[in-house]
């Protein structure tokens, strides 16, 4: 295994491999996934549902239930420790102190019996060592730093007595009563309205800016994506297909699947064409292809395709996709130029 990067980075995923075990087979959820996530900067992790995004997240965090889940290898790297070594007291010190994390649904991720204040003043609590009514002055603050009006009556209700979008921002508050150097946020605005979702991101922006953390952003929007990140991991069926600098990314998309998810947003057709669709689904889990997990999604797939998994190959600056039509070996045998032909071929020429 490789140690931390030296590039910087305050969060180093290397080679992370998340199984669940279940009655049908093992689930190979994250299979291989590396990273890095830099200070002030935003890494956005896209793809479909089920691609693993999300248990890559819990697995950062060590929050996947076992059983039937198990961390089946990889290392996980900050401040120079492997998170995946420690036990988990440590773990708890570091969780919600130096990592924090936002989670999908708000409704359901606070406790309905607690008032919101008690909840953010019980992280206070727990990682600062404040007193109840200093917690109680810390929780009023940070609702007004994230805009919640009328943050000291605010914060007495009841989490039923909040909006969507205002449940986020309690959420946001209570991820950042610490200061964490990391924030990861699992697809933050999926369950809120237009309006409401870019208020949301505009203060994941404004308080980055403010505080310096780093933002590992869960998302399957490349709208959001666009808005937000600095640099860009697409996975799919567990693993990283592409990883790019944001612009980068959405100027030249290498891999035959980055390159359908931008086909098929609207605003790449004209008024009235039929939207491009990817063809079938994600497989499932415990039923991966053999060779590129993507194969019989690929308009582009080779008989290799079919049996060997294709290796990240350097395709631009800071720009890896991981796909036989940029391996110059391959393409060479074949007497073909590297990249993805402009005419596509018959599915398995």
């Amino acid at each position: 295994m490789s140690g931390p990067a030296n590039n910087g980075a305050v969060l180093s995923v290397r080679d992370l491999h998340t199984y669940f075990y279940t009655d049908q087979g093992i689930a190979r959820a994250v299979d291989g996934v590396s990273f890095d996530v830099c200070a002030g900067k935003t890494l956005a992790v896209v793809g479909e549902s089920g691609c693993g995004k999300s248990v890559t997240a819990l697995s950062i965090m060590r929050l996947i239930p076992q059983p039937p889940g198990r961390i089946a290898g990889g290392e996980v790297w900050f401040n120079g420790v492997n998170l995946l070594s420690l036990s988990e007291a440590r773990m708890r010190g570091i969780r919600g102190d130096d990592i924090s994390m936002i989670f999908q649904e708000p409704m359901t991720s606070m406790n309905p019996v607690f008032r919101i204040g008690h909840q953010i003043g019980a992280v206070l609590r727990l990682h600062r060592k404040l007193g109840k009514e200093k917690a109680r002055e810390e929780a009023i603050a940070l609702l007004e730093r994230v805009g919640i009006p009328e943050p000291a009556r605010r914060v007495d209700d009841y989490p039923h007595q909040l909006s969507g979008g205002m449940l986020q921002r309690v959420m946001i508050a209570m991820a950042l009563a610490c200061s964490p150097k990391i924030l990861i946020a699992d697809e933050p605005t999926t369950a809120l309205d237009v309006t409401i979702q870019a208020q949301i991101l505009e203060l994941l922006k404004h308080l980055q800016r403010e505080t310096g953390m780093a933002l590992l952003l869960i998302t399957h929007d490349l709208g959001v994506v666009a808005e937000t990140a600095d640099d860009v991991v697409v996975m799919y069926a567990g693993k990283t297909v592409e990883q790019a600098p944001v612009e980068e990314l959405f100027a030249t998309p290498k891999h035959p699947y980055t390159r359908g998810l931008f086909a098929s947003l609207p605003g790449m057709h004209k008024p009235g064409e039929r939207l491009y669709t990817i063809t079938g689904s994600v497989p499932a889990a415990i039923h991966f292809p053999s060779g590129c997990r993507f194969h019989p999604r690929c308009p582009y797939c080779m008989e290799i395709s079919l049996k060997e998994e294709p290796r990240p190959e350097r395709v631009g600056p800071g720009h890896t996709a991981a796909c036989w039509l940029h391996n110059e070996d391959w393409m060479k045998q074949l007497g073909r130029p590297v990249g993805i032909p402009e005419k596509e071929p018959a599915h398995g020429e």
